[in-house]
């Protein structure tokens, strides 16, 4: 059993309640995984700034990292309540333009071998 899955409600929205960190966790569940290089080119946030979210989020159990090579990589974690999800899916929603910003700028980064060589 995860740490995901004892989230309480009040955690869960005082995690996603910075917009950062909503933004985050919304954009890594559109692009199922994501490193801090692109998170920060993303959201135009220094490398700083974006590792503390991600270890907030982390914290609250919303999401888990994988390490590959000198790359971390960031996805929600697999045991969020359904709960939890539809949250995050009402937030993307409700957070439809900004995200889609967001997206279209991460595609300017190219493909992953495109994204390592050039930003991480």
């Amino acid at each position: 059993m995860g740490k995901a899955v004892g989230l309480h409600a009040l955690q869960v929205f005082k995690c996603l309640s910075d917009e950062t960190r909503l933004m985050l966790v919304l954009l890594i569940a559109k692009e199922q995984s994501l490193c801090v290089c692109e998170m920060t080119y993303a959201l135009e946030e220094s490398q700083p700034k974006v590792s503390r979210h991600l270890a907030q989020l982390r914290q609250c159990g919303l999401l888990i990292d994988q390490r590959e090579g000198q790359w971390v990589y960031y996805r929600l974690s697999p045991d969020l309540p359904d709960w939890v999800r539809a949250t995050i899916d009402a937030g993307a929603e409700g957070s439809a333009v900004r995200l889609q910003a967001l997206v279209l700028r991460l595609a300017k980064m190219g493909d992953r071998p495109a994204r390592r060589a050039a930003l991480c």
